[in-house]
């Protein structure tokens, strides 16, 4: 049995048969006729897969029938939220909720079945890795660490409550959307994957990540919005996946941000990674912090209590290496913080006694100045162009070595996001790290 219909058989026997079948599926008029032409990103190596242009074929979608919400899973799902309402403000050991497997999944093989399902839709924005001048030289045999961080938009919310008037419904649906998330993890290939708004963990993303080699690990919010959407698959919350055959597990804390001794619906996961071929450690943490202008001073309160548990759990691994030497593990920040860099709570990160740096600065001619966007919506409200998305680092104990470009205003459309050719609201952010050699440490 595969993995996919091994959780679904498990999920079947804790809770009550969802609702729904498979939606019908509108035609796609903005897509049809288009071929999805592909270049790789990436060139040379492990992370290069050869992208192709297929010839156009019959889509495996319905070309009959209205556009309509697709069934997002039973209230069955609910248990997931009455569990993560145990949690309390202190770091919790939490196991691993599905053993290790052995990768049976050839990640070319699922990119081209992407591919296929998504060939009646446009390509998604060409993106290119650019690399920082000011890069710091790196050991031959110290290869860099690839780090994705993305806010993939939870389905119910995306269907159900955040009204994107510029986004045809038919663009959301599942049975495509989850496709194009999973083309583009694939197309980059990271070695470690933070994701927020992730609803779809036990059914989608945990057996299709363990079948290609990863370990995952899922927190839910425990008041998740998603609970208020008719059909909903569960809460929504941040998960962490990293490459097995890279890193192994030394440490997981599951945190529930809080604010002046109150527990918050924001949560973190925070797990302490050591490198399979070097024995080095690297701490590794995402979160999401509270939405929307009003919120300033509780997002500021969250991350500040973040950080505190972050110089806790830190400063208790030590080094694991002679190379490392003293003092803390190397810690990477990755997250949806809802906050522009004028916020308090981004002060508070980039002045904080972990000596943490802002990657995406990196991309920028003067090295201090985060991306004019992350994030780009048409609500009912209005426009919203805002840089929201950060990807922190030690800065005195990692490299950046590369990052993914921010696509342009023409790449995105007039529309903004999501749309036919991109899957959430939210770009995906990446970059390529490296630890420090012991001279480098000292600067």
């Amino acid at each position: 049995m595969n993995p996919a219909r091994r959780c679904s058989a498990l999920l079947s026997q804790l809770c009550a048969p969802s609702r729904g079948g498979t939606a019908a599926r509108g035609p796609l008029s903005q897509a049809a006729g288009s071929t999805r032409c592909y270049h790789s990103a990436v060139s040379g190596g492990e992370r290069g897969l050869k992208r192709t242009c297929p010839q156009l074929k019959p889509s495996r979608a319905s070309n009959t029938g209205p556009a309509s919400v697709c069934p997002m899973g039973g209230s069955s799902s609910r248990l997931f939220g009455t569990l993560a309402q145990t949690l309390n403000s202190a770091p919790l050991a939490q196991p691993e909720a599905y053993p290790e497997e052995n990768p049976d999944q050839d990640p070319e093989e699922l990119l081209r079945e992407c591919e296929e399902v998504l060939q009646r839709r446009p390509a998604r924005p060409h993106r290119s890795l650019v690399y920082p001048s000011s890069m710091a030289p790196r050991h031959k045999h110290n290869s860099s660490i690839r780090i994705m961080q993305w806010n993939i938009l939870a389905q119910a919310l995306g269907e159900g409550k955040d009204g994107f008037i510029r986004c045809p419904l038919d663009a959301l649906n599942w049975e495509e959307r989850k496709y194009l998330i999973l083309e583009e993890i694939l197309t980059h290939s990271p070695d470690i994957l933070c994701l927020q708004e992730v609803d779809h963990y036990y059914d989608t993303f945990q057996p299709i990540m363990a079948s290609l080699g990863y370990q995952g690990s899922f927190l839910a919010k425990p008041w998740s919005p998603c609970l208020d959407v008719e059909q909903n698959n569960g809460p929504d919350g941040c998960a962490l996946f990293y490459r097995r055959s890279r890193f192994s597990l030394q440490a997981t804390a599951h945190l529930r941000l809080s604010a002046m001794m109150l527990p918050t619906n924001q949560v973190a996961i925070v797990q302490t990674l050591s490198c399979r071929a070097t024995g080095r450690r690297l701490c590794v943490a995402v979160t999401h912090l509270k939405a929307r202008s009003g919120w300033e001073r509780l997002r500021s309160v969250q991350g500040a209590d973040l950080l505190q548990s972050l110089r806790s759990i830190t400063s208790q691994g030590g080094p694991s290496s002679p190379e490392e030497g003293a003092g803390p593990v190397p810690l990477v920040v990755c997250g949806d913080f809802n906050a522009e860099p004028s916020e308090d709570v981004y002060r508070r990160f980039s002045s904080s006694t972990l000596r943490l740096d802002s990657a995406y600065k990196m991309l920028s001619s003067d090295g201090q100045t985060e991306p004019a966007y992350t994030s780009w919506k048409i609500r009912p409200s209005g426009e919203s162009c805002s840089t929201l998305d950060y990807i922190w680092y030690t800065h005195d104990a990692l490299s950046v070595d590369c990052l993914l470009d921010i696509p342009t205003e023409e790449q995105i459309g007039p529309d903004r996001l999501p749309s036919y050719h991109y899957p959430s609201d939210h770009l995906s952010l990446l970059c390529d790290l490296s630890f420090r050699e012991g001279p480098h440490m000292l600067m």
